[in-house]
């Protein structure tokens, strides 16, 4: 998992509260095996047009599908993000598309847990301060802003500034890259150790001896 320390990019605005998993990514790729290629999936619903003759297209009037977010790696959106099932691959999707940090007044807690072990910051806002951020980053020109775990605050070159809160174990994981198999892969050492006295123990003794007493 890349380490989250500070970053500056340009902010997309999805201005829709209650956006679900079925939407950030829909039931009929979740037959996948792969953990990786959901980004192409990502809203596909929204991205998509539905109906007539250019159905299947991009839609030109999605958010994501507009030229001047291109590389947008901060999503700003309505309340309720990540509501529905627990799907884990809403935030693989979200994170294979590029986002690293997402910003919504409240967030379900379920996606909130698995945002942050695949390595995206949830930042939560009030509604007021969301609500200018949209209106920045639709009406502003190559609109950007700065998450800075380290200091858990949001900036912008216009004066905008607000910190946010985070558990600071999941904060640490983040800084330092750690997914959970990360996580397990630290304390390697002792894993091996405690293997190799598993091996050579007579793990049958002690049951024969109670057998036979």
């Amino acid at each position: 998992m890349e380490p989250f320390k500070t970053i500056t990019s340009l902010a997309a605005p999805l201005d829709r509260v209650n956006v679900d998993t079925d939407q950030i990514i829909p039931k009929q790729f979740l037959k996948r095996i792969e953990r990786s290629g959901y980004g192409e999936f990502l809203f596909f619903d929204w991205r998509r047009l539905q109906e007539g003759p250019s159905a299947g297209d991009p839609d030109p009037s999605f958010v994501l599908n507009n030229p001047k977010y291109a590389g947008a790696k901060i999503l700003i959106a309505g309340k309720n993000f990540g509501c529905g099932s627990s799907r884990e691959h809403a935030a693989w999707a979200l994170s294979d598309y590029g986002f690293r940090a997402v910003i919504a007044p409240t967030f379900a807690d379920i996606f909130f847990s698995n945002a942050g072990k695949n390595g995206i910051v949830l930042i939560r806002l009030s509604e007021e301060q969301v609500a200018l951020l949209l209106d920045r980053a639709a009406n502003t020109p190559d609109y950007k802003l700065t998450v800075s775990l380290e200091n858990q605050t949001l900036t912008d070159d216009q004066g905008f500034h607000a910190t946010f809160e985070i558990d600071p174990f999941r904060k640490y994981c983040l800084v330092e890259g750690l997914d959970d198999i990360g996580l397990t892969l630290r304390h390697a050492s002792e894993l091996d150790k405690f293997e190799a006295q598993h091996d050579h123990a007579n793990w049958l003794k002690p049951w024969a001896e109670t057998v036979s007493a």
